[in-house]
């Protein structure tokens, strides 16, 4: 089960969606366990990042943390110059395997 956004007709999975689909697709687990599973992974991911760790996922792409450099920026209404902190952020990479499925799919619509 997908939502669709209203906006741009895209599709989107929300984590208790993908929870649900995984425990439909292996009825020999029970859901909670399902949902204890797929909160493990996301919050080793998680750890993972905040420690400055890449994760690579085979197949699928890798999760990285970028550095953004400390910067002099404006604020936008008054045109004042502002300091922006230095910033982490949360960077993913597709791997080979999904950039192919996903133009595959794209090639057949």
């Amino acid at each position: 089960m997908l939502t669709r956004n209203q906006s741009t007709g895209a599709g989107q999975m929300t984590k208790s969606e993908l929870v649900q689909k995984l425990a439909e697709a292996n009825p020999h687990l029970y859901q909670r366990d399902v949902e204890v599973i797929v909160t493990a992974i996301f919050d080793e991911i998680a750890a993972a990042l905040a420690r400055g760790d890449r994760v690579e996922l085979r197949g699928f792409g890798a999760f990285s943390v970028k550095r953004r450099d400390a910067r002099v920026g404006r604020n936008p209404r008054t045109g004042d110059s502002v300091s922006v902190a230095e910033k982490h952020i949360p960077f993913f990479k597709a791997g080979k395997q999904l950039r192919d499925r996903l133009n595959q799919s794209a090639r057949q619509l």
